[in-house]
């Protein structure tokens, strides 16, 4: 089915967006680029030079995934990172350090005992 859309107000990145959610999955950046020239009717002419022009706003675009082997996806695709809270012992409070100090020597004892 044709897109019926004007994608020619549209921006590039904008124009990618739309072909990976309706694809529905990751696309090869070169197959992603000519698709969004297509779409934009942009007139070209160095294609490299285009190709190179796109990929440069997609890979600065944070709605857009590099997964590897020149494949691209949407960043709403993947589940969000996970960043682990580390205590950095400046930051600890004195009561909590000595309860960490505490339960450090405790598995120590136990590790101790177990070697015996």
């Amino acid at each position: 089915m044709p897109d019926t859309q004007d994608f020619t107000k549209k921006t590039e990145v904008d124009i990618a967006y739309y072909i990976l959610s309706h694809a529905g999955q990751t696309m090869y950046y070169k197959d992603l680029v000519l698709d969004v020239i297509e779409k934009k009717h942009k007139p070209v002419q160095s294609l490299s030079a285009a190709i190179s022009e796109v990929y440069t706003l997609i890979n600065m675009d944070s709605r857009f995934h590099y997964e590897g082997e020149g494949q691209w996806g949407l960043t709403e695709w993947n589940p969000p990172e996970t960043k682990r809270h580390t205590r950095s012992s400046s930051s600890t409070s004195s009561g909590s350090s000595r309860a960490a100090n505490k339960a450090s020597r405790r598995k120590e004892k136990l590790f101790e005992s177990i070697q015996e």
